[in-house]
């Protein structure tokens, strides 16, 4: 049998999170936690305002598991709103009643009421993170996952501790009826007032130097960083002053260890790094500086806020003293400036599966089928007798292949699984754009397609090797939009910039070691092609990972329908699932 790897807890540095942390034990074990979803009252940049949390906590509680346990999630609602939670990246092995988002495989958990999500985690190793899927419930109930892995690390560099490190965002304002709002008058939202580090805004907001991550480390020790974008709408680059970092893993995948003085990260995704405190010599307090900013790709408002925290060398002046006045920090002179695109291709470039015997790279050869889709921000003709409050008394909108996504109000996957007849959904989504043209290249406003409104899917049979062409657009804007898959990682093979062309840009693959994602992003301008081994029977979710996209329907799913054999099948509902 081979021997389960964890680690010490002894090792393990959580701070500001509370944490189950997993023993040494067989990968057959089991993991049991509970969730209350309920209010709680905090006070950030000089103002108070209730939140909805988990347990009370915010971020929420990590969970900590061992590659191949099996894990079930009591969540109770106890506030007054329907909520549901996503296990983002968890592949969700036939057991789609667990994946979380609202009205695609589960109605919303009622008030009052609790489901208990059970799944396997197989084959998946390092960071990850969980968040609410529902309107705009995980600008507050997010946090991280964390599975151990049966075999040592696959890299020599003794860990002291490990620290995750969440970005978000915080808003003065109450959250909940934002997209309320968006649906009722086709606007865009309002702009966070800070970015956040463990739910710590930092010392350059207002009143906010006690609320500033600080975390105490020893020189010459190298710690693991595992960083999640749990931001809402913004890309981040982040950085540590005089410190270089060694990305050795993203989104609970091995890479070929890289070393860079900065990382772009999209909501979504997660980035495992390696971080030496090796630097002290060259400050004599012993405080650096990390920091977060936006990575700007919209014409659109946005929060270009910088959050920051520090680290504190043990035995050193910085041990003592207070935390400098905003207007004495300096920030890491290698964090990119917000439209540094150079860096963030570059960095994007550089990622790379392991690819090594015990870690091979799965990539898809050959595929079966090829999907192409168009990503658009569009501008919809107000309906009459409504208030539009978009541009030019327009209302917004977003689309694949001109298909804007509607949310029905039953689950998608139990009328899937069930084989009931509906109005409400199709498999007809189209599977190349329906219009072709210059998608990069048209006038942002003057070229706008008015977008078809529904719920349409498309369907491929079980063990389909599949492409998606992600194809960004300039209706409105050329954005970079990060893209999620729900039940299965996929391999990015390609990105590029203006059109897609198959017969050109294929030849360009990576089919050697391409990154293993479950969430791309999609560059500014340009395309990304992903493929995917279609062997999760179920129905999954494809959605922009910028809140407000999805919003406004950037957004589609595709079912993989059961195989012949028992273990190629979706398994039952649960008897707990929750009623619409």
């Amino acid at each position: 049998m081979e021997k389960q790897y964890c680690v010490s807890p002894a090792v393990l540095v959580i701070l500001l999170l509370a944490t189950v942390v997993p023993s040494c034990s067989s990968s057959t074990g089991s993991r049991h936690f509970h969730f209350n979803v309920q209010w709680k009252n905090i006070s950030r940049l000089c103002s108070r305002k209730e939140i909805l949390t988990v347990n009370g906590e915010y971020p929420g509680p990590t969970i900590a598991v061992n590659e191949g346990e099996n894990v079930e999630i009591r969540v109770t609602n106890g506030v007054s709103i329907n909520t549901t939670i996503h296990w983002h990246g968890i592949k969700q092995l036939r057991t789609g009643w667990a994946d979380g988002p609202a009205y695609v495989t589960q109605c919303p958990i009622r008030p009052g009421q609790s489901y208990t999500y059970k799944f396997t985690v197989n084959g998946q190793r390092g960071t990850l993170w969980w968040h609410a899927h529902i309107a705009w419930q995980r600008a507050t109930i997010y946090g991280a996952i964390i599975i151990y892995p049966r075999m040592p690390y696959p890299f020599s560099t003794p860990i002291e501790a490990e620290i995750p490190i969440i970005f978000g965002e915080w808003w003065n304002l109450p959250v909940e009826g934002i997209e309320t709002e968006m649906n009722k008058y086709g606007n865009g939202p309002n702009s966070s007032d800070a970015y956040t580090i463990n739910g710590l805004p930092g010392s350059l907001y207002p009143c906010s130097i006690r609320d500033t991550f600080v975390q105490t480390v020893e020189r010459g020790k190298t710690y693991m960083l595992r960083i999640i974008n749990a931001a809402l709408n913004d890309e981040l680059f982040f950085a540590i002053a005089n410190h270089t970092l060694t990305v050795v893993e993203i989104d609970a995948s091995y890479t070929k260890p890289f070393t860079t003085e900065a990382i772009m990260i999209t909501p979504g995704q997660t980035s495992t790094v390696l971080f030496t405190a090796n630097q002290v010599k060259h400050d004599s307090t012993g405080l650096f500086v990390m920091a977060a900013r936006p990575y700007l790709t919209t014409v659109f408002p946005f929060d270009n806020t910088t959050t920051i925290g520090f680290f504190k060398y043990k035995g050193t002046l910085a041990e003592n003293m207070a935390l400098p006045e905003p207007y004495k920090v300096r920030l890491p002179y290698h964090l990119p400036r917000m439209e540094d695109h150079a860096f963030a291709i570059s960095f994007s470039n550089q990622l790379r599966s392991l690819g090594t015997p015990k870690y091979p790279c799965s990539v898809p050869k050959r595929i079966d089928k090829r999907v192409v889709i168009t990503i658009s921000l569009n501008l919809q003709d107000c309906p009459v007798n409504q208030t539009c409050k978009g541009y030019n008394g327009k209302r917004f909108a977003a689309s694949m292949n001109n298909q804007s996504f509607i949310r029905p109000l039953t689950s998608i996957l139990d009328w899937h699984y069930r084989q009931y007849s509906s109005t409400q959904y199709s498999y007809d989504f189209p599977q190349k754009p329906p219009h072709v043209f210059d998608y990069t290249g048209v006038d942002p406003m003057t070229h706008n397609l008015n977008p078809n409104f529904g719920t349409k899917l498309f369907a491929v049979e079980y063990g389909t090797m599949l492409e998606i062409v992600l194809q960004d657009t300039s209706f409105l804007n050329l954005e970079n939009h990060p893209i999620h898959i729900h039940g299965h990682n996929f391999f990015i093979v390609g990105t590029g910039f203006g059109n897609y062309d198959a017969e050109k840009d294929t030849g360009s693959y990576n089919l050697v070691d391409p990154p293993e994602r479950n969430t791309v992003a999609v560059p500014m301008g340009g395309w990304a092609a992903v493929r995917i081994n279609a062997d999760n029977p179920g129905v999954w979710f494809m959605h922009c990972h910028l809140e407000e996209h999805t919003s406004w329907g950037l957004a589609a799913g595709f079912i993989v329908k059961n195989g012949a054999k028992p273990y190629q099948k979706l398994l039952p509902p649960p008897n707990d699932l929750p009623a619409c």
